[in-house]
């Protein structure tokens, strides 16, 4: 056995020799190289067990880095950090943090179903190209694989996928998420356009005043959503879903949103419909919009007039008389209409759930509105908004959460004062303005004075409440008692026409007499 190892050491050794001096003569004699490295390719394959894989950062005739090796390179830098001996640290365009690589010429290996392969940074010069688009025209760089001749069949078939996943899987919750705004384009003619910032906002579920049983539903409906795709190509639906946030304004609508979109990791697209001229850029607009995003309709209620019930019979029929003044007002509002958004019902719908909704996938569309009964039923139904969460006045829960965010206060004796205030006498305050009321007002004020103050104006609003009712139930007696006046006039001035037209007759009756 020691024989044969130092046979196979032997011939290994005799092997590296050979190749290392055909190199070498291959650089200074490269047309005679050529015609014997046909030969020495399959005297060195026979012998040689492995197999290589080269992956180049720019392939063809592109001037951009291959997507293949950024892949590869997000992918082996969740180990490089760890294994390898010399890194080179890059800021990637549109990273959120810096990217740690192999530098080169240097190697770690890598496991996959009890398979090990090897992955090695390389570089090489580029001494015949004078000129070239690529940044360091004069280095070429690539990754190689390497691994056992016995394993082609995994490596084909499964570990490059395997490979390719993980690393868009890493490059994607690297990468510094964006807010996209629709903007009319300065130099696109009446185009509008998606322009972005960075998106920022620090609200998450743990910070977002809500019941928590409430908050983990909705997050275990986000969860599953995101690890559907198998199961919505299954269904014959595109990969998306609605949700349709309502409630009064204050209670957290676009604090829900920021969380939803920091849980996913997605970018978001604040979608402003005054802005879109027809449905035509209403679906370019959707087209450009990328995968992993949640897209946002705020206020869907007053962003156009699509919020009314189709028109009836009638009112179509009043329309379209011949009385000259409203004709004058509808040549009126088609003029205005020329400069005003012409998005449609029936296009916002297509927008949702159409056949252009299907283009890309994971996506989340999202309408807030603080009046749903104003929304059209076709609107809000089960397949476009999926999910209806009501955003609520704040509970003794919700505040818990606000005293923790804003004062670090997870326990106090005044708790259960806010509690009997909040659950039992249901006084109605938004987050927003429990928040506000929370909040420090000068350095150093300590939580329980904030606290006080918050309770001080929850009696406050519960008197406001009370007087709210009592001028409501004033107002309601007052418009009876006017529309029993009203009712008592209209009463009296019947009668007083019917005993006018009795007098007329007996009048004519008598005259009538008379003649005879």
């Amino acid at each position: 056995m020691a024989t044969m190892g130092q046979l196979w050491a032997n011939t290994g050794s005799a092997l590296a020799t050979l190749m290392f001096v055909y190199t070498i003569f291959k650089q200074w004699f490269p047309h005679v190289g050529d015609h014997f490295e046909p030969f020495f390719q399959r005297l060195f394959s026979r012998f040689y067990p492995y197999i290589q894989i080269t992956f180049h950062e720019y392939s063809g005739e592109r001037f951009q880095r291959s997507e293949v090796y950024l892949g590869i390179q997000s992918y082996l830098s969740k180990d490089s950090s760890s294994r390898a001996k010399k890194l080179k640290a890059n800021t990637t365009k549109g990273s959120k943090s810096l990217v740690l690589s192999m530098d080169d010429k240097e190697e770690i290996t890598d496991e996959f179903e009890n398979v090990t392969v090897w992955w090695q940074s390389k570089k090489e010069g580029n001494i015949r190209q004078s000129f070239s688009f690529y940044p360091a025209a004069d280095e070429k760089r690539y990754y190689m694989l390497r691994f056992h001749r016995r394993d082609r069949e995994v490596i084909i078939e499964r570990y490059l996928e395997h490979v390719m996943k993980e690393g868009k899987t890493i490059e994607l919750k690297n990468r510094e998420r964006k807010l996209y705004s629709n903007t009319p384009g300065q130099n696109h003619g009446n185009q509008t356009k998606w322009s972005h910032v960075t998106f920022e906002h620090p609200a998450t579920f743990d910070t977002l005043a809500m019941e928590e049983k409430k908050k983990e539903e909705i997050k275990s409906d986000l969860v599953k959503f995101s690890k559907s795709k198998d199961y919505y190509k299954k269904i014959g639906k595109a990969w998306k879903r609605g949700y349709l946030l309502f409630g009064p304004p204050g209670t957290g609508k676009s604090t829900m949103i920021a969380a939803m979109a920091n849980f996913l990791e997605y970018d978001v697209y604040d979608l402003e419909l005054t802005t879109v001229m027809d449905n035509t850029q209403l679906r370019r607009l959707l087209i450009e919009t990328s995968t992993k995003s949640i897209i946002v309709i705020e206020d869907i209620d007053c962003s156009l007039n699509l919020t009314g019930q189709r028109k009836n019979k009638k009112e179509e029929e009043d329309e379209d008389g011949d009385d000259k003044e409203a004709i004058e007002k509808k040549m009126m509002k088609n003029e205005g209409d020329k400069k005003e958004s012409k998005v449609t019902l029936s296009g916002l719908l297509n927008f949702i759930d159409g056949l252009w909704s299907a283009c890309g996938g994971e996506r989340i569309i999202v309408f807030t509105t603080n009046f749903v009964d104003k929304l059209d039923p076709a609107l809000i139904r089960k397949g476009r908004m999926d999910k209806h969460i009501e955003m609520s006045y704040c509970g003794f829960e919700a505040f818990k959460v606000l005293a923790k965010n804003y004062l670090d206060v997870v326990e106090s004796e005044l708790f259960d004062e806010i509690k009997m205030l909040l659950e039992v006498e249901e006084i109605k305050m938004t987050p927003a303005d429990v928040g506000e009321n929370l909040l420090p007002k000068s350095e150093g004020e300590e939580g329980e004075t904030c606290l006080r103050r918050l309770i001080e104006a929850l009696k406050e609003e519960k008197e406001e409440a009370k007087r709210r009712v009592e001028e409501e139930v004033k107002q309601k007696k007052e418009e009876e008692e006017e529309k029993k006046r009203r009712k008592e006039k209209k009463a009296e001035k019947e009668a007083k026409e019917e005993e006018e037209k009795k007098k007329k007759k007996k009048k004519i009756e008598e005259n009538g007499d008379a003649e005879h």
